[in-house]
This record gives C-alpha cells, sequence and structure tokens, in this order.
C-alpha cells in the first residue's frame, strides 16, 4: 500500500484522477478494454471531476457499481445510480457495459445477477474511500473478512447512516436506509490495483485506525494495507493524525 498525501481535496482529487486515467489507458492499451469498479459519496466528488475531463476511450470500459441502498428509488438524492449517471456515465457518455445495483429488486435476486456479472470480468481497477467507521463500501465494522461472494447484503451500523445525515444525502437518521448491497471486502481485494480517495477531518480518525492500525474486521479499510497495489489519496486534514513514516511525495510533488 502506498500513500499520498495532498494540500487540499482539490488536489487530491486530480492527483487520483490522473493515477487512474493512466492505469485505465495501460489497461486498454494491453488488453483492448478495461473493467472498474465505481464508489460514490463525498469522498469522490473532486475525482470524478477530474477523471471525466481525462481523454479515455470509456467505450472500451466495463464499469461495476460498488454498493447502493436498499429500497431507495433512483429518483431519491442519495441514490448512488443517480449520483454516478449525473456526476459519471451523462458526462463521458457510452462505455461498453455498465452494471448499477438496482436496490428496489429483490436483494438475494439482485447480488445473484451481480456475482454471475463480475466473475466474466476480472477487475482492473477499483476506486474506494474509508467511512467515518472505517467501512470499505458499505461492509461496515465488523466486517465480513471470508465470504467469496462478490456482492452481498448488508446492515448499516448507526456511524454510518449518521455520516450519511451530516453529509447532506439525507435530511435526518431516520431517512437512511438499514440495509445495503455492497461488494464484498474480497472482491475488492481482488481487484489488479485500488485507489483509494479519502478528503475531509472527519475521516481523520479513521484514515489513522486503518492505515496504521492492525488489520482487523473491526476496521474493516485496513485491509487495504495488505494490498500490494493499493493506492491512497489523502489531504492534510484526513492526514493529521497520522504518524511521520507517512510517504508525502505527492505533497511534495504539487
Amino acid at each position: 500500500m502506498e500513500i499520498n498525501v495532498a494540500k487540499d481535496a482539490v488536489e487530491l482529487g486530480k492527483l487520483a484522477a490522473r493515477a487512474a486515467a493512466d492505469v485505465i489507458s495501460r489497461v486498454i492499451e494491453e488488453k483492448g478494454s478495461a473493467n472498474i469498479v465505481l464508489a460514490t459519496g463525498g469522498s469522490q466528488l473532486e475525482m470524478y471531476k477530474n477523471l471525466t475531463k481525462e481523454s479515455l476511450d470509456w467505450s472500451k470500459v466495463v464499469v461495476f457499481h460498488l454498493d447502493e441502498y436498499i429500497g431507495l428509488p433512483e429518483s431519491s438524492p442519495a441514490s448512488f445510480r443517480k449520483y454516478l449517471r449525473e456526476r459519471f456515465l451523462n458526462i463521458v457518455g457510452p462505455v461498453k457495459a455498465f452494471f448499477f445495483i438496482n436496490g428496489e429488486a429483490e436483494p438475494l435476486t439482485e447480488c445473484k445477477r451481480l456475482n454471475e456479472s463480475i466473475v466474466k470480468y476480472p477487475i482492473d481497477l477499483a476506486f474506494v474511500g474509508i467511512g467515518e467507521n472505517g467501512h470499505l463500501a458499505f461492509n461496515d465494522p465488523p466486517a465480513d473478512f471470508e465470504t467469496e461472494d462478490p456482492y452481498i447484503v448488508v446492515s448499516l451500523d448507526e456511524k454510518c447512516r449518521r455520516q450519511q445525515t451530516r453529509e447532506g444525502w439525507f435530511n435526518s437518521l431516520e431517512e437512511v436506509p438499514l440495509r445495503a448491497i455492497s461488494m464484498s471486502i474480497k472482491q475488492i481485494c481482488s481487484s489488479k490495483q485500488i485507489i483509494c480517495s479519502v478528503p475531509d477531518s472527519r475521516k481523520a480518525q479513521a484514515v489513522k485506525d486503518c492505515l496504521q492500525g492492525p488489520v482487523s474486521n473491526m476496521f474493516p479499510a485496513s485491509i487495504l494495507q495488505l494490498h500490494s497495489n493499493c493506492h491512497c489519496y489523502l489531504d492534510k486534514a484526513s492526514s493529521s493524525m497520522l504518524n511521520q513514516s507517512v510517504d508525502r511525495s505527492e505533497q511534495a510533488r504539487s
């Protein structure tokens, strides 16, 4: 795992997007197409602003969706399908294939559909973030580190649900769904490369726990420490609690 620190969220987004574009471009050149996983949430906003400006042949890219609330209509401002259409797909134009998670479908049936699809497309690059509770996708603590299923039904803990309210996706805690469909920990870690974007001081404790603490399912994103090709992009605020051994090479170059 590599940790890079930018001066702020805007610079973080530029660095993460540039690194991602290089990976996607190279994979397309080598294989003819690329398979990626897209995350959502506030942590990805600046990255998408920049990634969608990159000159890439998106018609050669297969996209999977990281997670989605169960029972939430796509018309909701908090829908991750809506988020990805507006901030990614409607900007870059047609892709080779886009596997959205339908949170309004019967959950186990939807997981089965997604699981049968993703095995055909080994993931070259996954975008992720880290939640305030240390979650990776919607795998809240204690996360299931053992399941082999690519997509699973998960319960959302209160800290996760409160984060969604504070970030403005919902008007109240009561509006936040209790369950979601999420890509599993093992499936995320099977990605050949991972780009993890984590801005904001609200994430500082989780960043410290997950990136410099022990690997534990109580800090789900700590599993990223074991991935040989994971690149974490932080800003000064989110990295403020890390010890001084952190690699700040990207900050120096920016």
